[in-house]
């Protein structure tokens, strides 16, 4: 039954390594991969999955995800629609424009509130799903609304409904709730401002973050005012090697792909920083990446 759905998504391949789509560069192959380059096509490819009850996944620019190194038995969508226009201070994005898209455009047309996400990787869908957020500000605090496509029906989540908070919505527990496309409320600005502050931004990430290295960005949460980063390093951890993987000596909320890493690598590193944590500190550190097809529990749902 599975292998009717090649014959009706155009497109479709198999045995693709996930290793190439995601910041980290591991993953092992999936079964089926599909890339959406527009809503209907993304549309479709769920309903096929559900039609085969074929797991699947859909994937933005794998920026916040580790993959396993094992197979996946099911399909994995890649979203790609992009469109994105502007009518005054409203962005309209499909889910697959990535962040820095977005960001360019906001400047171009001299609107402010995107400017804090200039040098952060991922898709539009992605961060509005884990309410994307830096230098005080979030996705929380410009999205007006939200086009979802759920169990064959289009629902549209306001702001309220999407039930954000810190690198959460309700769109991260509810996998049925398929992002779509988003339209975000910006002000008008000082375009030199504008590119100015967002220049800003982009020396602190260079300064602060191993941004030359693999990796999927801040691998826990912070806790408050409680900084992963800060804790991992009080626990002697900085420069921490298991295979080819390492704690970054620049940022200790960073794990980097040194040296052909393995995601059996980077899971034992994070359990590590966890027990020293919770042994010195007493704080159980959480994770701010999504950890895909690591265990057998995973379900159909969203990765960035």
């Amino acid at each position: 039954m599975k292998k009717n759905i090649e014959k009706e998504l155009f497109g479709i391949k198999k045995n693709i390594s996930l290793s190439q789509y995601t910041t980290f560069k591991i993953g092992g192959k999936t079964r089926y991969f599909f890339r959406a380059k527009n809503k209907e096509g993304l549309i479709k490819a769920v309903k096929l999955a559900k039609k085969y009850s074929l797991p699947f996944f859909i994937l933005g620019s794998g920026s916040n995800i580790l993959a396993s190194d094992r197979k996946y038995e099911g399909l994995v969508i890649k979203a790609e629609s992009n469109k994105c226009f502007i009518k005054k201070t409203l962005m309209y994005c499909e889910s697959g424009l990535l962040l820095s898209q977005a960001v360019k455009g906001a400047a171009k047309a001299s609107l402010s509130g995107l400017e804090w996400a200039a040098g952060i990787p991922g898709t539009m869908g992605g961060a509005i799903q884990g309410n994307a957020g830096a230098f005080g500000s979030s996705m929380k605090n410009i999205v007006k609304e939200v086009e979802t496509f759920d169990n064959g029906k289009i629902r549209i989540f306001k702001n309220k409904r999407c039930n954000f908070s810190y690198r959460n919505s309700v769109f991260k527990h509810k996998s049925h709730l398929i992002i779509l496309s988003a339209q975000l409320r910006l002000k008008k600005g000082s375009k030199k401002d504008i590119v100015g502050r967002m220049k800003e931004i982009l020396i602190l990430r260079k300064e602060k973050y191993p941004l030359s290295f693999f990796s999927a960005g801040s691998v826990f949460k912070n806790q408050g005012k409680v900084l992963a980063g800060k804790l991992i390093e009080r626990c002697g951890l900085k420069g921490k090697r298991i295979g080819g993987a390492i704690i970054s000596k620049k940022h200790a909320n960073f794990i980097l792909n040194d040296r052909k890493a393995k995601a059996e690598d980077i899971i034992k590193l994070m359990e590590l920083a966890k027990e020293k944590a919770k042994r010195k500190f007493g704080i159980r550190l959480k994770e701010e990446i999504y950890l895909f097809n690591i265990d057998n529990n995973s379900k159909s749902g969203i990765i960035k």
